[in-house]
């Protein structure tokens, strides 16, 4: 069967835009045109599309993935370079997850902090409060997190 660019932009989730651009950017070099020049995509290249849409919110560049793309037309020749080129993706990824679980935490400790003064209607209820006192789950995404802990809680500088 037989997909233009409209039906997979739909399938896909993928604006026509974006699909094009990939043609000229030469990730799509498999995909054949009709006689009157529009582009036909086959079941088989979606999970080509489907890689590419991976790397391309793994953070690899446009120039990256064509590489992996050229790679891959290769053959075998060419899977040392691409298991490094995936390790490499891989080690970035964890580190922005790490990087996320980061923000998240300190999201998290401030939604307690600010849930905590709407209570008592004070930022103030934090002066007193030891680190016993903050529940186990905020108290571990602090120490995971970069949040700068003290056995008093005490704030002499701006809350942000």
């Amino acid at each position: 069967m037989h997909y233009t660019v409209s039906e997979v932009s739909k399938k896909m989730n993928i604006s026509p835009h974006t699909l094009r651009f990939y043609a000229k950017e030469g990730l799509l070099p498999f995909i054949e045109r009709s006689k009157s020049g529009i582009r036909m995509f086959k079941d088989v290249d979606f999970e080509s599309l489907n890689m590419i849409e991976c790397l391309k919110k793994s953070g690899m560049s446009i120039k990256d993935i064509r590489t992996f793309m050229e790679w891959c037309a290769q053959g075998d020749e060419t899977i040392d370079q691409r298991l490094s080129m995936f390790r490499e993706q891989q080690k970035k990824v964890t580190e922005q997850i790490a990087e996320l679980h980061e923000t998240l935490n300190m999201l998290k400790y401030k939604c307690w902090y600010y849930e905590t003064a709407q209570a008592a209607g004070t930022c103030a209820i934090h002066d007193s409060l030891k680190l016993e006192d903050i529940p186990e789950g905020i108290s571990n995404a602090m120490k995971n997190g970069k949040c700068i802990i003290t056995d008093n809680l005490k704030f002499n500088t701006i809350i942000y």
